[in-house]
């Protein structure tokens, strides 16, 4: 086969992929459609909102910003976050006779296929829209969408490819936990930056965007606004600077492929730790119950330690949930009530329990023989889970209570993240066993092919089970506050949510055990899929 015949081979496989991955069940179909509509709905809405900004005075920096975090999000999302992009992983073509170029330009083509390339393109349609005027502008833009699409591509290609063994690998779990922690400040900073953006109007991002208007793929839609002013040497000199991001990655890209491919894995070979820091289980396990409960709680707690993509979701989780409630107490401009965030984001780590246990799984269901066994497997994790979330949780409501001054609101917020926690246990456990998938150990994806949507039906269609679970609590701490004597009832608040919490995670428990216990065989099937 020449190498001008492998581009519409891997399409081909690519578009298999997807198809084969839907066919397995009818639930996982309905996840990836329904996921997929919610996609392209707001991505039509984006399309929409950008094309109502054509004409306005702050259009161009609107537009220079929400594509330089289109670009940043492309970078750091395939690799901490399921992703859309089910591009295929390049460590398994490692036996075929392929060459690096040939290699890039088929696999980049491929990444073209899906959901997030499409919501890409429409973002930077609408982009170019509203900085466009005349037909030159126009012309310009139809390349510059081109370019910054394929930059926003390569550079997510690249920079998988250069960390497909990080998260995989013990010398990396670290790093990989440092860009975890990298992001979600990030993510703050755009968050705080909105609030400003909020309270001073759109004309604060023109400095940001002067400078951003350099940086691809956000220069493309600089060049396009720079041409409907008039200035056709600034244009040419960003789209310039486009063209040569593109090809620096994609010789990054091709350098790294040629690395993979032909390079051993050092972390798989042996001395890589000192036996010295193997540590005894003895210590840990006194700390702990006895009986299975104890035992599975040990094997949990050390895959948060051990396991890199374990332990980089868990460290982001708390990362988050700090940032938020502190920086904006910080600010003057937060609540005790944000410290909910907390409870929140640890309780996202209950979600697809199994699926953490990828192929091992087989061992954990051939200990399942009962619905008594699935509970108290369930059980013993959430056990583990709150070991770590409840003290944690604790301490940030506190210190977001003492940076506030309002202690008198302790009791309520404490409560309310309780009550919280409770029901993501709750959901979480039943999503656990109805709506599994595969954590691939291997490579960069953080779902397997054809189960991106199954895995956004989990987690979200849990969070807002877990929210609409939450009411009665929600309701009556609103009604204690508007109250004219509720001031002084709220302190009922904390055994209230605490108690309810509990409550929750019983019933989640129960209910979830049957479906563990009858659906084993589909659970192993799907976690063991990547």
């Amino acid at each position: 086969m020449s190498t001008d015949a492998i581009t519409p081979v891997f399409v081909r496989l690519k578009l298999s992929l997807l198809r084969n991955g839907l066919r397995q069940s009818g639930g996982r179909k309905a996840a990836y459609i329904t996921s997929a509509v919610f996609a392209l709905l707001f991505a039509a809405l984006q399309l929409i909102g950008l094309i109502a900004l054509r004409g306005h005075a702050h259009a161009e920096s609107v537009v220079v910003l929400a594509v330089a975090v289109l670009g940043l999000g492309w970078a750091v999302m395939p690799l901490f976050f399921p992703s859309g992009d089910e591009t295929l992983d390049p460590t398994r073509l490692v036996m075929l006779p392929l060459r690096p170029r040939p290699l890039v330009r088929a696999l980049l083509t491929a990444s073209l296929v899906g959901i997030g390339p499409l919501f890409t393109l429409c973002l930077l349609a609408g982009s170019v829209i509203a900085v466009a005027r005349g037909g030159a502008a126009f012309a310009v833009g139809a390349v510059a969408v081109v370019l910054a699409l394929l930059v926003c591509v390569a550079l997510a290609r690249a920079v998988a490819a250069a960390n497909v063994r990080l998260l995989t690998s013990r010398k990396g779990r670290d790093l990989a936990v440092l860009s975890g922690l990298v992001i979600a400040i990030g993510a703050q900073i755009v968050n705080f930056g909105a609030q400003r953006i909020g309270a001073s109007g759109l004309g604060e991002l023109d400095p940001a965007a002067g400078i951003l208007q350099w940086v691809p793929p956000a220069s493309a839609i600089g060049a396009v606004h720079a041409v409907s002013e008039g200035s056709y040497g600034l244009a040419a000199a960003q789209l310039a600077l486009t063209a040569g991001a593109l090809a620096a990655l994609l010789a990054l890209w091709s350098r790294h492929l040629t690395r993979l491919m032909t390079s051993p894995d050092g972390s798989t070979l042996p001395g890589a730790e000192s036996a010295a820091k193997e540590r005894s289980s003895a210590g840990l396990a006194r700390l702990l119950p006895t009986g299975r409960t104890g035992t599975v709680m040990e094997r949990s707690l050390r895959y948060v330690w051990r396991d890199p993509k374990t332990k980089a979701a868990w460290v982001t989780s708390l990362a988050i949930g700090l940032i938020v409630p502190v920086f904006n107490a910080w600010q003057g401009t937060g609540s005790v009530y944000f410290a909910c965030f907390a409870a929140g984001m640890l309780g996202i780590q209950m979600y697809n329990q199994f699926g953490q246990d990828t192929s091992a799984f087989w061992i954990v269901a051939m200990t399942i023989s009962s619905t008594r066994d699935a509970y108290v497997e369930l059980r013993a994790r959430a056990y583990a889970l709150l070991l770590i979330t409840l003290p944690y949780a604790t301490l940030v409501t506190v210190l977001t209570t003492a940076m506030l001054g309002d202690w008198r609101r302790l009791p309520e917020a404490l409560g309310l993240s309780f009550a919280l926690l409770g029901a993501m246990l709750a959901t979480g456990a039943w999503t656990s066993a109805r709506f599994p998938y595969s954590i691939p150990q291997e490579g960069y994806k953080n779902v397997a092919p054809g189960q991106t949507g199954l895995a956004w039906i989990s987690i979200f269609g849990g969070m807002m089970a877990a929210a609409l679970l939450c009411a009665p609590v929600i309701a009556l701490t609103i009604w204690l506050n508007v109250s004219a004597d509720g001031d002084a009832f709220t302190w009922l608040l904390l055994p209230v949510g605490t108690a309810y919490g509990a409550a929750l995670t019983a019933a989640g428990l129960k209910l979830a055990a049957p479906q563990t216990a009858r659906r084993l065989p589909e659970i192993l099937a799907a976690v063991s899929k990547g």
